[in-house]
């Protein structure tokens, strides 16, 4: 007992604190900041997904577009780059969720959502993007048995959509394709999720914005906004960008359009990485199919294996800190690593004697809906797109159209959608953020320790349309 019990401190001993995606010897130079004043089309201010796939787009749109993109730091290195590399077909942070916000429109979203994600696909392979793209799916996981019914009702939801691509597992097929011995059902949707290298990406969508033309700054953060004639001028640190218009793709950071701060919370989840598995170790375990995994409590995990044979472990706490900051410092929470290290050995007793290798956080941009929300600011001149919740993997490409589509004026078929002309209710004020999400988070956990009951502060939460997720 007492060597089981040391085995997390163990296992945690030499990991290095910092992303592994990003500590890649192929990880690019940044270019240098902006100095001076500049003029284009279109500022784009964010270099994470959001920020790339909006100025990629608006250059494939229109080829002679004069494009800048600025970044306060170096291109995916927040959320971009620190992820757990699931891209996702779903706009709206899975069909339940969908659901209950929009029945209605939830098989177009689910629609638009399936060629959202071929179009990532499409474009990985067109700028011969090397990110290690696997559309293998991904299987949410029952771990306790009031799980399993929900598992089946969701196939159920799925199957009246028809969507095809969800098959249930019971525990004999689940640890069938991953063996683990807390698994007890899985639902497989087997087409909607790729696995991917999520620094990779960012950096591959680098190279193809500069291959089109766009500028890109980094090192270059924008401090303020405001109306110049009939566009819009950004400040910098050490220039001034003038712009007939601007699509903000800053996310967890404090949007420079100031009423949009209190629809988001920047919370901090945590993630570990393995050393590579052996051969046997691989075989104990199986995965021969590399689905990403993630269990379906309210505290959940999330995990997959990597093209060099490691497994990311991430999820289950989700940190928030009084007033919303966003600072380097937060990015690293000890308490948090060796809960999770414990609970890997829970769920691969198998793996013994695994080291990680890694360590890292990161600051997510929550919404009270856990789905994008979109608009515009200074008389159509401003577009924003905010509030992914963790799937900003693949839907931020939905959002950088959306923002192209609001800045052009135009009626589309994503501009037309509930999702889209609906925002979220916004985060009270300090202290009673903080109180709230403390509530929130205390009763999903006992949540999870009461078979999945929620009490009234929850269902609370529920009827007023708030929620609180990574």
């Amino acid at each position: 007992m007492a060597r089981a019990a040391m085995t997390p401190v163990r296992a945690l001993a030499d990991a290095t604190p910092a992303p592994f995606w990003l500590d890649d010897p192929d990880r690019p130079a940044a270019l240098p900041a902006l100095v001076g004043d500049e003029q284009c089309d279109l500022l784009v201010v964010g270099g994470g997904y959001s920020g790339l796939w909006t100025a990629l787009l608006a250059k494939e749109r229109d080829p002679q577009r004069d494009v800048v993109l600025i970044e306060g730091a170096e291109i995916g290195w927040a959320a971009s780059g620190r992820n757990g590399g699931f891209c996702a077909a779903s706009l709206t942070h899975g069909l339940g969720n969908g659901l209950a916000r929009w029945p209605g429109e939830l098989a177009r979203l689910e629609e638009l959502g399936s060629r959202n994600l071929d179009a990532i696909e499409e474009a990985v392979t067109r700028y011969g993007i090397d990110c290690a793209f696997e559309r293998t799916g991904e299987i949410d996981i029952a771990t306790e048995p009031h799980q399993v019914a929900e598992l089946k009702e969701a196939a159920d939801d799925a199957a009246r959509l028809g969507l095809d691509r969800h098959t249930f597992l019971d525990r004999d097929a689940l640890r069938a394709e991953v063996d683990s011995p807390t698994f007890r059902a899985g639902l497989w949707d087997r087409d909607g999720v790729a696995m991917l290298n999520p620094a990779r990406l960012a950096w591959g969508l680098k190279r193809a914005c500069l291959g089109l033309g766009v500028r890109i700054y980094e090192r270059t953060r924008g401090t303020a906004l405001a109306p110049h004639g009939p566009g819009m001028a950004v400040r910098t640190p050490y220039g001034r960008i003038f712009a007939r218009h601007v699509a903000l793709g800053t996310n967890a950071f404090p949007s420079l359009v100031k009423r949009v701060r209190p629809y988001i919370v920047p919370v901090y989840d945590h993630a570990l990485m393995t050393e590579p598995l052996t051969a046997d170790q691989l075989a104990a375990i199986g995965w021969h199919n590399r689905q990403g995994l993630s269990d379906t409590n309210n505290h959940f995990h999330y995990f997959r294996i990597t093209a060099d044979h490691r497994i990311l472990w991430g999820g289950y706490d989700i940190v928030y800190r009084y007033g919303g900051g966003v600072r380097a410092e937060y990015d690293h929470h000890p308490a948090t690593y060796e809960k999770l290290a414990r609970h890997f050995f829970r769920c691969f007793p198998q793996l013994e004697g695994l080291r990680f290798s890694h360590t890292w956080g990161g600051a997510i941009d929550t919404c009270a809906r856990f789905s994008a929300f979109f608009g515009t600011a200074h008389g159509g001149r401003v577009s924003y797109a905010a509030g992914y919740t963790g799937l900003g993997v693949g839907a931020t490409r939905f959002g950088a159209e959306v923002m192209l589509d609001l800045l052009a004026g135009e009626r589309t078929e994503r501009t037309e959608l509930e999702m889209v002309r609906s925002k979220p209710l916004p985060f009270p004020p300090e202290p009673l953020r903080w109180a709230g999400i403390g509530i929130t988070q205390w009763s999903m956990t006992r949540a999870d320790r009461q078979a999945g009951h929620r009490n009234l502060w929850l269902r609370a939460m529920d009827k007023a349309g708030l929620g609180f997720d990574s």
